[in-house]
């Protein structure tokens, strides 16, 4: 009797074990690369003619890189940007963006261009160069460039040689020389640049960025 009643309890729903529930299975994290923003301003000051500044504003997302500037081909002149972004190497590592803008204000024109780092150990050479169209009647198309020779011993702290093709302003010598020394800090950076410094006469540029 005793028997037969735990055989009967034993086999009653009331004890037979439940399914443990499943947990719902959390969304895929995305996998779309986010915007990376950086602001940059330059403080021109040319001796026996006007300072100016010069901002520049850059967007990336994954191959896409967007790019705005103001004051660089000519002043009072605005040129927008968009282009694509490589990167190869290990040991030598490059970073490689060809793009191609338009440019509007008191020059008017189109341009190619290029943004372009190689570094290795603590060396980095940049360089940013466009050809310039002239729209105007009387077109003075124009090869632009901006290249720096970089040694970082620290992570704060670099230093080397820099220079410069531009009609934004004249000066004597086609191709500017000079010297930098750039500081890093947190998600910024502080450059100061002096085109031939020892002509009596420089050119002075203070570069401040920001990442964001």
């Amino acid at each position: 009797m005793v028997a037969a009643w735990l055989c009967a309890l034993a086999a009653s729903p009331a004890h037979a074990q439940e399914p443990t529930p499943t947990a719902p299975e959390a969304p895929a994290a995305s996998t779309a690369p986010a915007w990376e923003w950086t602001a940059a301003a330059a403080l021109y000051a040319v001796p026996d003619d006007t300072n100016y500044l010069q901002p520049t504003v850059t967007a990336d997302r994954g191959l896409l890189h967007l790019e705005a500037r103001y004051n660089y081909e000519a002043q009072k002149t605005f040129s927008a940007w968009a282009g694509m972004n490589f990167e190869a190497g290990e040991t030598l590592t490059m970073e490689f963006t060809p793009m191609f803008g338009v440019i509007t204000g008191d020059f008017d024109g189109v341009a190619p261009g290029f943004l372009l780092t190689l570094s290795a150990w603590k060396l980095t050479f940049y360089s940013e160069g466009e050809f310039v169209f002239d729209a105007s009647d009387e077109p003075e198309n124009f090869f632009y460039n901006w290249s720096e020779l970089t040694i970082q011993p620290t992570e704060w702290f670099r230093t080397g040689l820099v220079t410069q093709r531009t009609r934004a302003y004249q000066t004597e010598r086609d191709i500017q020389r000079g010297l930098l020394v750039g500081l890093n800090f947190w998600k910024g950076s502080l450059t100061t640049n002096v085109f031939e410094p020892f002509s009596g006469s420089p050119t002075v540029v203070i570069q401040f960025g920001v990442e964001f």
